[in-house]
C-alpha cells in the first residue's frame, strides 16, 4: 500500500517501500501541519524548484534524516554548497533511478530561482513506488506535452496539481491537465495559501466532471492508493 498525505501547500509525504517527501515547505507555510524533526526517518526528498515555498526546509530535513535530495542539477549543487554534508542527486529532465525508485524529472511551465538569481529549470516529478504512479506536477500552467506523461509512464493513478492561478494553472487549466493526463484520481495543491492563489476546490471537481475522481484533502489528510 502506498500513502500520499497532504501537508500544506504544495508538499507531499509518499509513504510505501520508501519514505519520501515533495517540495517539503514547512516552516512559514501558513498551511502546514508538520515540522521539519517529524521526518527523522524520510529516504528520499524531491524538490521541484528553488522557490522558497518549494526548496522549503529541503537541506534541514535531509540534515536530519540523512535523505537524499533528488533535484534539477543546478538547484542540488545549490543546496549541496548551501548544507554542507547534505548528499543530492542532481539530475535533468528524463528517467533515473535513486535507491530503487523510478523517478522520471518532466518539465513545468515556471521559473525558479532564489528570489533574486535564477537557478536551474521548474520541474515535476512522476514517481513510480510499489506499482503505484504518481505525478507532483510542481508550479505550472497547463502544456499539450502532458500527454506524454500518462502514454510514456501511465496509467498514473494520482496526479497532483496546482489550481490557484496567478503563479501556477487555475481550476479551468487543471481541469484540461487532467484531460489531457488522464489520471485515475487528482488532489488539488497550490491554493488557498495566500489571498493571490485563492481557488474554490469544488468549482475545479465540477470542471473535471468524470474524467477522474477528484479528492480534496485538507493538511493532514492522506489518500492510500
Amino acid at each position: 500500500m502506498v500513502k500520499v498525505k497532504f501537508l500544506g501547500h504544495a508538499a507531499f509525504y509518499i509513504e510505501g517501500s520508501k519514505k519520501i517527501l515533495i517540495d517539503p515547505f514547512l516552516t512559514g507555510n501558513p498551511q502546514a501541519v508538520a515540522k521539519p524533526e517529524d521526518f527523522k526517518d524520510v529516504d528520499l526528498i524531491l524538490v521541484t524548484h528553488a522557490h522558497g515555498d518549494h526548496i522549503g526546509d529541503a537541506g534541514e530535513i535531509a540534515k536530519i534524516s540523512g535523505a537524499k535530495i533528488v533535484a534539477m542539477y543546478d538547484i542540488a549543487n545549490y543546496i549541496a554548497e548551501k548544507f554542507k554534508g547534505v548528499e543530492t542527486v542532481g539530475m535533468n529532465y528524463g528517467p533515473t533511478e535513486v535507491d530503487g525508485v523510478f523517478i522520471v524529472q518532466v518539465p513545468a511551465w515556471h521559473s525558479s530561482s532564489d528570489g533574486k538569481y535564477s537557478i536551474g529549470n521548474a520541474s515535476g516529478f512522476i514517481v513510480k513506488l510499489d506499482g503505484k504512479t504518481i505525478y507532483h506536477a510542481g508550479d505550472t500552467y497547463v502544456f499539450k506535452d502532458m500527454e506524454l506523461f500518462s502514454e510514456l509512464y501511465g496509467p498514473i493513478d494520482v496526479a497532483l496539481l496546482p489550481i490557484g492561478g496567478h503563479f501556477t494553472m487555475g481550476v479551468k487549466e487543471a481541469a484540461k491537465a487532467v484531460e489531457l493526463l488522464k489520471p485515475r484520481t487528482v488532489v488539488p495543491m497550490h491554493y488557498n495559501t495566500w489571498p493571490p492563489i485563492s481557488a474554490d476546490p469544488e468549482e475545479f471537481k465540477k470542471l473535471v466532471g468524470d474524467k477522474a475522481k477528484v479528492v480534496v484533502l485538507k493538511p493532514g489528510e492522506e489518500l492510500e492508493l
